[in-house]
């Protein structure tokens, strides 16, 4: 919806955006329109650290965002191709970016979604601020989690193995990154807990 211009009717995801009010200015024919400029939220971490199981846990409920899984769009050629996980990526924020203008951010629960894969797309543009927060756990937990689950899954032990990889790397690496991503343990939280930690952590940001 945003990226076709109203007037010249080219599809410009590259729009210059400017503030005060929120608006794009079309490259072609420089028509310039208003749109509201929200947040981001996106949590990210590994398989087994509770994101879906959180963000069903939050759907049906009354709160000023919109939870949304990744996984519903996802198609298993993003993982064999870095052009094609970059589209994955872009066509999410264009989705969060139209869902947005109805009055209430997203809050994205997508497993890949880190700083160095969403702020270089075109359509960050559009947000004002993306806030980044991690679902982790211990190893144990990692692994005993994702055995669990019935074998269509594909929870083999060498995928078990790169999620508990990439746990690791997210509990003692990313912290440094910039834009910085929260971490929060999930460990010895149950669902309903963590899913109140997610509200607020979202809740603090937005009451600022």
């Amino acid at each position: 919806m945003i990226n076709v211009c109203a007037n010249c009717g080219n599809y410009r995801p590259d729009k210059e955006i400017r503030q005060n009010p929120s608006r794009a200015i079309c490259p072609d024919c420089e028509h310039s329109h208003p749109f509201v400029q929200q947040p981001l939220f996106i949590i990210c971490g590994p398989s087994g650290g509770g994101k879906t199981a959180v963000c069903r846990r939050l759907l049906g409920q009354n709160l000023p965002f919109i939870p949304l899984e990744a996984d519903i769009l996802y198609n298993a050629a993003i993982v064999h191709s870095d052009d094609a996980f970059r589209d994955f990526n872009e066509m999410w924020l264009r989705v969060c970016k139209n869902i947005g203008q109805a009055g209430k951010p997203v809050a994205l629960f997508h497993s890949g979604g880190l700083p160095q894969h969403i702020e270089p797309c075109v359509e960050r543009r559009y947000f004002d601020t993306v806030y980044y927060l991690a679902l982790v756990a211990e190893d144990a937990a990692i692994t005993a989690r994702l055995e669990a689950r019935p074998a269509w899954r594909g929870c083999t032990p060498e995928n078990i193995a790169k999620q508990v990889a990439y746990n690791q790397w997210l509990r003692q690496e990313e912290p440094q990154s910039t834009p910085v991503i929260t971490i929060l343990d999930t460990t010895q939280a149950n669902i309903k807990e963590t899913s109140l930690e997610v509200i607020t952590w979202i809740q603090e940001i937005l009451s600022e």
